[in-house]
């Protein structure tokens, strides 16, 4: 009784708890926040420098005493307690005052498929720590299938490919449920990865994450562009120690991310094997869902298309669809209790 009428008080709160960015979706105003998620610590005070993207900023550019922490790790909470002070901060910042018995919101947080019962429990106290009065578990796959309006708790057959930064979630979804499902480690981190190995074992040239990432969105692709293009890339000569640059073709940056790209596609075709055939019916008649940011990487829908055999449509704004999901999962209760994860507390 307490609760719901507290509730009435509340801001709730959808969270895409990201490897690579943090989203927070705010009831009745949609998602307030996009920032990365990094954190800024003194280490000789412990204290909180910066968060978000002025956290991001400082990344390889910081002396001895001042780390940029990526408290999570392939979808996994690698550092609990930076973690919580993220969510701290971001759930702070939303709503410009320290919690009182009425400001705790509910929160809803998109995590990946295969978190173990250890991990999902450290997500929840971490949001519960930040001053969360409720805490609801959605896999990430299920979230972005919401999120794209995809009709899940159908007798047909949804499949969607949610290309985070740490994870790459595969999924088929019906009546509400998570039929057959894939969760890698192979996402748009990994695609960043495969161009750092590239340029060192090609060119003998080290770069690092940031520029990695600018050389993957500017020129990168899973398939032949219509024209080409070149980008420079500068970095350390590992020869001299010294700074080097050199034009990269939109080629070799297609080459340095085939291997990810492949194994992406490859995990897909495992999971049409493996799906019941009247699901895969459906499939074939509906096509694949596309969402994450890694599915904006240039082609790649067109490339999962021609191995698969079937149609792949790219959903709207793929990169806030999970935190879109979890924003409609807020208003919709009933919806919220057919598709969460269970916990203890159920």
């Amino acid at each position: 009784m307490f609760g719901k009428f507290f509730g009435k008080f509340n801001q709730d709160l959808g969270i895409d708890l990201g490897t690579k960015n943090t989203l927070v979706y705010l009831a009745d105003k949609g998602i307030i926040i996009n920032e990365p998620s990094v954190v800024a610590i003194n280490k000789r005070t412990n204290e909180i420098l910066e968060v978000g993207e002025a956290a991001k900023k400082m990344v390889g550019k910081t002396p001895g005493h001042i780390e940029a922490i990526k408290p999570l790790v392939d979808g996994v909470i690698s550092d609990f307690e930076i973690t919580e002070k993220m969510l701290k901060y971001f759930i702070n910042k939303v709503h410009h005052e320290n919690f009182s018995l009425v400001s705790r919101p509910r929160v809803v947080i998109g995590i990946p498929l295969d978190l173990t019962e250890v991990e999902k429990k450290a997500v929840e106290d971490a949001a519960k720590s930040a001053g969360a009065r409720k805490v609801y578990l959605i896999n990430e796959a299920m979230a972005a299938a919401i999120g794209a309006r995809l009709p899940v708790t159908e007798a047909t057959a949804t499949m969607i490919v949610d290309i985070g930064g740490g994870t790459t979630e595969i999924a088929v979804i019906s009546l509400g449920g998570v039929v057959t499902w894939k969760s890698l480690k192979a996402a748009g981190n990994e695609f960043d990865n495969n161009i750092i190995e590239y340029v060192r074992e090609e060119f003998n040239i080290l770069i690092g994450e940031q520029l990695a990432e600018s050389i993957k969105i500017a020129v990168g692709s899973a398939g032949p562009l219509e024209s080409p293009q070149e980008i420079e890339v500068r970095g350390r000569d590992l020869l001299t120690g010294l700074p080097k640059a050199l034009m990269a073709t939109d080629k070799q940056i297609r080459e340095a991310l085939s291997r990810t790209v492949n194994r992406i596609i490859e995990n897909i075709k495992t999971i049409l094997e493996t799906t019941p055939p009247e699901l895969v019916s459906d499939i074939y008649e509906r096509g694949l869902f596309l969402s994450g940011g890694g599915g904006l990487l240039r082609g790649l829908d067109q490339a999962i298309s021609a191995a698969t055999k079937i149609p792949v449509k790219l959903v709207d704004d793929p990169l806030t669809c999970v935190a879109r999901g979890t924003g409609i999962l807020l208003d919709n209760k009933e919806l919220l209790d057919k598709v969460m994860m269970p916990n203890e507390e159920e």
